[in-house]
């Protein structure tokens, strides 16, 4: 009895007094808890550190790859050249100490591409169960450099638009600009062999086509809209007259019967007097209505006044050219002047993109001309900018020229889809079109041509742009300069 009840007294005695067990079952549970955390610092530590080394691989090889391209560097010189972008710019939580190695860097010259490989050996914050504190960190990123040719046509606004007024100097930022756009692009190159090449085409109410103005047939108010056909005396053609004399004797026909003011062209047309939005030479046959043939010369037409805001423009077309100083030089020429023949210099901006035009152009001394369409081996890109709606057309047109908003906007987007056909990328810029000086009609009609010309976004690359300022113009052509060189990851 006396031990039953000293038994009962014991065992109530331990279950009042529970210290003992919380602290054993405390301490179990702490310890427990403090593995996972460490665990999870570690797991969160290593997942930061793959990440950084991620990013810093896919930059330097990114960089490389687009210096490369460029031709800034050669391919032999990549391993240093990644090797020092990464000193320069990689993730100092791991870059002290030399702790990131670039294990392996290869180039496939048959794919274009360079792959690196590298590891970081890591400090663990909470080594566990006596193993090593480090851990090695491993990551690959590889980059498509590009070995194609680039040609780039600018189509540049210097309509009276474009003038200084007030404390805005639009056309003086432009130049700034396009000045940047022509020294990036053809900076890093051979001379010899140049990769990028610029064309430019600045317009007003009509396109200056300078030394291509043999292409143009000078319309006379009382004569055909179309340049003279295979029987026309003009050339020597006699009534039933079926052939057409070689084209160069034609041209010197031409331009002795119908002698040029200038050289200022508008739209070419076609028989019905509608305007052309082929990329043909000048030099390709035709059919007229009466069934003759006749060379499809470009026309200049004869309500093109050569005075006032309808006076060609002084700034000259510029074909294909690698050469800096030309380019320059022109684009250092341009006065803001004229209305805005927007469809009629995107159809002279294609003819500098179009191998077509190549003999042409070849012919007048200016250059090689473009290269064959070939997505390969040539990158054909257009940029497009206007600082106001397309207001400017002369074919199809009785009357009303320079207040033409909806054809010249019909016009341009029927050639740029020709040129999207052909494979040519084009982006655009709309340069202060939020001006008040506009209805809010006519800023929708602007910005919806420039929409509608512009290539599809794809998920890196924009194609349409606006810019308020200089410094946002300046931007757009630079963003738009480095999608040209645009660089693909791989992996």
């Amino acid at each position: 009895m006396h031990y039953g009840s000293a038994v009962a007294r014991r065992v109530g005695l331990f279950g009042r007094d529970r210290s003992g067990s919380f602290a054993i079952m405390t301490a179990m549970v702490a310890a427990v808890i403090t593995l996972s955390a460490g665990f999870a610092v570690n797991l969160a530590q290593l997942y930061n550190v793959r990440s950084s080394l991620r990013q810093a691989l896919d930059s330097a090889v990114t960089s490389t790859a687009r210096d490369i391209t460029t031709g800034k560097i050669k391919t032999e010189d990549a391993r240093d050249w990644v090797e020092r972008f990464l000193k320069a710019n990689g993730d100092p939580t791991f870059m002290s100490g030399d702790r990131l190695v670039l294990d392996r860097l290869t180039i496939d010259k048959a794919r274009n591409t360079i792959e690196v490989a590298g590891y970081v050996d890591v400090d663990i914050y909470f080594p566990l169960f006596g193993l090593s504190k480090q851990r090695r960190v491993t990551n690959v990123s590889a980059a498509i450099y590009a070995d194609k040719d680039i040609e780039v046509a600018m189509m540049l606004d210097v309509t009276g638009s474009m003038g200084a007024i007030r404390t805005t100097d639009k056309i003086g930022d432009l130049k700034m600009a396009a000045e940047n756009a022509v020294k990036t692009m053809l900076q890093y190159q051979d001379p010899k062999n140049p990769r990028v090449r610029v064309a430019l085409v600045p317009y007003a109410s009509g396109v200056n086509v300078g030394d291509l103005a043999d292409s143009i047939y000078a319309e006379r108010s009382s004569k055909s809209d179309l340049p003279p056909a295979a029987d026309d005396p003009v050339i020597g053609g006699k009534k039933g007259s079926t052939e057409l004399p070689a084209f160069g004797k034609y041209v010197s026909m031409v331009n002795s019967a119908f002698p040029r003011e200038d050289n200022c062209a508008t739209e070419r047309k076609d028989k019905n007097g509608s305007a052309d939005f082929t990329d043909d030479s000048p030099d390709t046959i035709r059919i007229n209505k009466q069934n003759k043939k006749y060379y499809a010369l470009v026309n200049r037409d004869d309500n093109l006044s050569g005075s006032g805001m309808n006076k060609c423009p002084d700034a000259k077309i510029v074909p294909m050219t690698a050469d800096q100083d030309v380019l320059l030089e022109s684009i250092g020429k341009f006065k803001a002047s004229g209305y805005t023949a927007g469809a009629i210099a995107v159809q002279w901006t294609y003819y500098m993109l179009s191998p077509k035009w190549r003999n042409t152009i070849k012919n007048a001394g200016l250059g090689n001309g473009p290269a064959n369409h070939d997505k390969r081996k040539v990158s054909k890109v257009a940029i497009l900018m206007t600082d106001g709606q397309f207001n400017t057309a002369f074919a199809g047109v009785s009357s009303g020229f320079n207040r033409q908003d909806s054809k010249t906007r019909q016009n341009a987007e029927s050639i740029c889809k020709n040129m999207k056909d052909d494979g040519i990328e084009i982006y655009t810029i709309g340069f202060d079109l939020n001006n008040r000086d506009m209805s809010r009609e006519e800023r929708e009609a602007a910005k919806g041509v420039l929409k509608n010309c512009a290539t599809a976004d794809s998920s890196a690359i924009k194609h349409y742009f606006e810019a308020s300022t200089g410094e946002e113009l300046d931007a757009a052509f630079r963003e738009i300069i480095a999608n040209t060189e645009r660089l693909a990851l791989t992996q």
